[in-house]
């Protein structure tokens, strides 16, 4: 069982550094070439990223078989909301607060969420 539970956070961590490419560059995209204002491109550059992890989570990494039920949706759609409250917190904190580049703070601002998603997320898709 552990060592399932060790692959399991392997894949995790892979489908969160794809995540995390995919939120990069969308953040980057937006901010840079389409003129929006980081704060903005980092709530859309998340929740794009946070839909990609979601389907990876689901077909990769938990391995789950079954149909979700409307509890797991709730969990994982909950847990997401809170995860850009914190991505948008850490953002504006970063940037505004401690003056750093934004592409810095997301990099800041990702390490402090992932804790949050690895736990809420594995307890929306496999509870």
């Amino acid at each position: 069982m552990k060592r399932e539970k060790f692959l399991e956070f392997v894949r995790f961590c892979i489908v969160g550094g794809l995540s995390l490419l995919v939120d990069m560059s969308v953040l980057f995209g937006l901010t840079e070439f389409a003129g929006v204002n980081y704060f903005y491109s980092a709530g859309i550059s998340f929740t794009i990223s946070v839909i990609f992890n979601y389907w990876l989570c689901v077909k990769f990494v938990f391995k789950v078989r079954q149909k979700q039920t409307p509890k797991q949706a709730t969990i994982f759609i909950g847990s997401s909301i809170v995860g850009l409250g914190l991505n948008q917190l850490c953002m504006w904190f970063f940037v505004e607060v401690i003056f750093l580049h934004y592409m810095i703070a997301k990099l800041g601002a990702t390490v402090i969420v992932t804790a949050w998603n690895y736990v809420m997320k594995r307890k929306a898709i496999s509870s």
